[in-house]
């Protein structure tokens, strides 16, 4: 069955160049993992699978790029793979090593974009009662809250199988979403939401950052992962400097990492792109599938006389920007020459985002089996998850209380030295700006994006 593409999957498309790389390529894709503690029946957990991946047509939906016009093709469900592995006889930290080793494994895997089911998945034993499923889904196919919502289908399946609970409710398919995605195009509110975006980024330029090699030396593309921590002593004060002037933990990290790029850039007419979920319609909250938006959100440090001044300004935009969330490939139509810059041969994007997203399933008893997902990892890894042009920055906050964030970034661009400094000039930048809010953070009054 072929369905028109939605604007979200439009936006993958424009980075694809007709080869077996990028969006469309087989480590273009979202790897978590989740502890699972007790008797896991291997079969069953199978069939669970499968019973997902026809619960969920994304998950069995290509993208037909290469026909004219592109169109999305759903096709019949099919059991996704799931390979078992049995690894006894490790005590707890060496169970802890393993863990973050089959994730760099299956992060360094494939995940085929032409071939469904765009999902697979590894089961690894440690004991009878202790394991580790593994999912790899092509993003193409989902992003990270779906991911999420597939996390949880899968127990809820898998409980249900054994008599221990009721299979998950019907859900609204992606193709419905797209369907009224271009539908409601052309409607009052489509229409000011693109009025505003046309205003807010005349004349910008999204913030780009200079590369080690350029684009045009032809080094083979590749994605790594550089992971650090941000200390609780940082997080704490940040927390709470965000609870006085009413931010979200992402306005205070975005805030320091505007301040941040101004520092390194000269620059104080900032947009840096990050990502919402898209999900305004609460009749697709459990709907699998592409539906993040590309958020450009433009902020002028000019005469700002302390981080409660920068914070303030990111506050406000961020709060105009959700209030106008509008598929990406949409808004680029009314903002001339927003994204050139990333394009040059010498320069590329910096994107930024902060977890966690809701539907976690942490510490839960689904059935007879508790899930928590894995989510603190230290460790980097020179090949990892794709990203298309440059490097993305994420945060997660851990209930430790401290930040465990990584960089994907193109290593074909980047050097791993120059990522990890990046890394360390904005830790510093955060620490400074938490303890003393008050002091003067711009160290030039006025500016452009060059």
């Amino acid at each position: 069955m072929n369905f028109p593409l939605s604007f979200n999957q439009e936006f993958i498309c424009g980075f694809d160049r007709g080869d077996t790389e990028g969006p469309f390529g087989p480590r273009f894709h979202i790897v978590h993992g989740w502890r699972l503690r007790g008797s896991v029946d291997g079969p069953v957990l199978r069939a669970a699978l499968g019973d997902v991946v026809a619960r969920h047509e994304a998950l069995r939906t290509v993208i037909a790029r290469d026909e004219d016009p592109p169109h999305q093709r759903v096709l019949a469900p099919s059991p996704p793979a799931l390979e078992e592995r049995h690894l006894p006889g490790l005590g707890a930290a060496d169970r802890a090593r393993a863990v973050e080793d089959l994730l760099i494994e299956a992060e360094t895997g494939a995940v085929s974009a032409r071939r469904a089911p765009l999902l697979r998945a590894v089961l690894a034993r440690f004991d009878d009662e202790d394991a580790l499923l593994v999912l790899a889904v092509h993003h193409t196919a989902a992003d990270g809250w779906s991911v999420r919502i597939v996390i949880r289908d899968i127990a809820e399946c898998y409980a249900a199988r054994r008599a221990l609970g009721v299979p998950p409710r019907p859900v609204r398919q992606y193709r419905e979403f797209a369907a009224r995605q271009r539908a409601d195009a052309t409607g009052p509110h489509a229409r000011r939401a693109l009025d505003f975006w046309r205003d807010n980024l005349r004349g910008a330029s999204a913030v780009s950052v200079p590369v080690d090699h350029p684009k045009s030396s032809g080094r083979p593309e590749a994605t790594a992962i550089h992971r650090f921590a941000i200390g609780a002593d940082v997080v704490a004060p940040a927390l709470e400097l965000g609870r006085a002037h009413r931010c979200t933990p992402f306005m205070v990290f975005m805030a320091a990492f505007k301040l941040f790029l101004h520092r390194r850039e000269g620059v104080t007419d900032l947009v840096v792109p990050t990502f919402s979920p898209g999900r305004e319609d609460e009749d697709f909250h459990r709907t699998v599938g592409l539906f993040f938006n590309y958020l450009p959100l433009r902020t002028d440090l000019s005469h700002c006389g302390s981080f409660r001044d920068v914070l303030e300004r990111v506050r406000r935009s961020c709060l105009t920007a959700y209030a106008h969330d509008t598929p990406f490939m949409r808004v680029v139509g009314v903002a001339d020459g927003l994204m050139d810059r990333t394009l040059e041969d010498g320069r590329a994007a910096c994107v930024f985002q902060v977890f966690p997203f809701p539907h976690l399933l942490d510490g839960e008893q689904v059935g007879d089996v508790e899930y928590s997902e894995v989510r603190r990892r230290l460790r980097s890894q020179p090949i990892g998850s794709d990203v298309p042009n440059g490097a993305l920055w994420t945060l997660n906050l851990d209930p430790a209380g401290d930040v465990v964030a990584a960089v994907q970034y193109n290593s074909n661009l980047f050097d791993e030295s120059t990522i990890a400094e990046a890394a360390r000039d904005y830790t510093r930048v955060l620490r400074e700006v938490v303890r003393d809010p008050d002091a003067p953070p711009v160290r030039v009054s006025r500016g452009r994006v060059r």
